[in-house]
């Protein structure tokens, strides 16, 4: 677990501390200071106050602050949650290898945004975890014993309640099957078009691009964010669902 202080003392945030922006920042901090009537000591704290804030921006997130570690997940949700998180990790690294200045602001700009669809991420993981972990406790093959052993009695002596009541059990096996299979797919692709972001980032460091245009790149980060917040909510309505027995994520 990185500490604050780990991730203060970084190139990323040094490098921050005489960006640009922070020099901005600190001017329009000083500049609103002066402003609001409070003189040279409101310009003094002004620009401080604003360079702090775009000094402590830079600042990497805590992979630790996630509702849930990919340590917490079983196969295959644990390797991908990890991609995720390492992908998120490479973008820094390509933002980083940025010219300081619009672009690069940003693309961190953007990395905040990335966060949000890490922490989505992970509840989902931990949301399919559980119900990969609640199908597990079915056994289909007994159900399905019983059933056939059910069906050749016929309806007699209310054996056709009994029958419904399995049929009803493989049913519910068979959703759960379909949901677990739908939210793998659909984050293993919402992973994927992380890492074309990342793949993006990149190529703008290495070209060094002067301009601030992110050709698209904010738009598609908007378009993760929104889908993996579409994903975790749709998979806790089908975990809280009635007859499925699996609510919640794992801890």
């Amino acid at each position: 677990m990185a500490s604050f202080r780990d991730r203060f003392l970084t190139p990323r945030v040094a490098r921050a501390t005489t960006s640009p922006s922070a020099i901005v920042a600190a001017g329009a901090g000083a500049a609103a200071g002066i402003l609001v009537g409070l003189g040279p000591i409101g310009a003094v704290l002004g620009a401080v106050g604003a360079w702090v804030v775009r000094v402590l921006a830079a600042v990497p997130g805590n992979p630790s602050a996630l509702p849930v570690q990919p340590r917490q997940l079983s196969e295959p949700w644990r390797t991908l949650l990890q991609g995720v998180i390492d992908a998120r990790r490479r973008f820094d690294e390509a933002a980083d290898g940025v010219r300081p200045g619009p672009l690069q602001d940003r693309l961190r700009e953007l990395g905040g945004r990335l966060d949000v669809a890490v922490a989505e991420a992970a509840r989902v993981a931990a949301a399919g975890n559980t119900l990969q972990q609640g199908r597990g406790r079915i056994d289909t093959r007994a159900i399905q014993a019983e059933l056939d052993t059910a069906r050749h009695y016929g309806d007699a002596g209310g054996n056709a309640q009994v029958v419904a009541a399995l049929e009803s059990q493989l049913a519910s096996a068979a959703r759960l099957d379909a949901t677990v299979q739908s939210t793998w797919d659909r984050l293993r692709l919402l992973d994927a078009r992380i890492d074309e972001a990342v793949t993006r980032t990149v190529e703008l460091s290495v070209t060094q691009a002067e301009t601030s245009e992110l050709g698209g790149l904010d738009t598609e980060v908007d378009s993760i964010v929104g889908e993996m917040e579409a994903l975790r909510q749709a998979i806790e309505e089908t975990s809280a669902t009635p007859g499925t027995g699996f609510a919640g994520t794992a801890g």
